[in-house]
Order: C-alpha cells, then structure tokens, then sequence
C-alpha cells in the first residue's frame, strides 16, 4: 500500500470551499492517508522542521494540496517549502527524498480557459508550472501528472448554486486524487 502524504498550503481552510472538500472527500476515502493541515498546526508559521521533514520520510507519495495563489503556491507553503526542504535534507549529496513522488493538487479561482495564450494571462496553465517541475528535479522527486480544478473563485461564491456548483467540482477533484493515489499501490 502506498503511503500517502498530504500537505494542505491553503493559508486558511475555514474560508475554503473548494480545498476544504477535496481535503475532507481524500480523509474520508483515503483514512490512512496522513494530511498535514499548516494553517492549523502553524498559525503563526513557525513549523516544526523535524516533525515536517519525518512525516515526508515516512510517504512514498506527497501531495501538494493548495490553492493557486499568485501563480504559485500560498506564502504559508512557500514559507513550509523554504524552511523544510533543505539541503542535505530534500537536495544535495546526503537528499533523503530521492525516488518519491510528488503530485500537486490545486484550485484556481480564474476559469481554465483564461490559462491559454488567447486567455486573460497569455499562459497555458503548464507554463506556470515550470518552478514545480525544477523542485522536483533538483530533489529528485518523480512529479507526476498535476490534478487542478479551476473557476472555484471566492468571489464567485455568492449565490448558494454557486456553492453548490463548486462543491460538485471539488468532489470531483477529490475523486481524480484519490484515483491518482489509489493508482500507485
């Protein structure tokens, strides 16, 4: 059985809808599956860099679970990432992570056709990727195929169909996950 790990970056989850489900859809799936909710255990973002860096020795598979924030992860996980992937650690001669996976999970609040070269950002949604790509190169990490849901914006959450509507789609990004994790046993 695969060990599953997931890293949920979103900085607060009690504000989620989207993230929030997906998380609450893979515990119920996936129970033995650890998930590492940062914005509950560091609220004042002082991590525990030892109990961070055994949790990601103990998986074979580690999930980036977040929110697309500026084109990149929330700064609560960027913080996470800069403070525990550290060299000789996640990177360097004495790396400890080589060989593991790493899926990145992730909701973008724009709707996927504004991710394209014609779209609002003039960028395929791949593009922004680039930076995940090359840390899981330099740690030697497999990354695999990224699971994404987009158009689940806070702001277009006013109307209860439309939180319908974003539940729906979190339960199917959920789905996705737990079909990837599932996968690799």
């Amino acid at each position: 059985m695969t060990r599953a790990l997931i890293i949920s970056g979103h900085p607060n989850l009690t504000e989620s809808i989207a993230n929030a489900t997906i998380l609450d859809a893979v515990a119920a799936a996936l129970p033995e599956t650890e998930i590492r909710y940062l914005d509950s255990l560091y609220p004042d973002y002082r991590f525990d860099i030892d109990a961070e860096q055994q949790a990601l020795l103990r998986a074979d598979v580690i999930v980036w679970q977040f929110p697309f924030s500026w084109y990149s992860v929330p700064g609560l996980m960027k913080l996470w990432i800069d403070e525990v992937f550290l060299h000789g650690f996640s990177h360097g001669s004495t790396s400890k992570l080589n060989g593991k996976k790493l899926l990145l999970s992730f909701t973008t609040g724009a709707p996927q056709e504004a991710f394209s070269a014609e779209g609002w950002f003039g960028h395929d949604l791949d593009d922004y990727l680039l930076p995940f790509r090359t840390t899981a190169g330099l740690c030697n990490l497999e990354l695999l195929a990224p699971i994404h849901t987009s158009g689940v914006s806070y702001t277009a959450r006013i109307e209860e169909s439309q939180i319908s509507q974003q539940k729906e789609a979190a339960r199917e990004h959920a789905a996705r996950l737990v079909a990837a994790i599932k996968a690799l046993s």
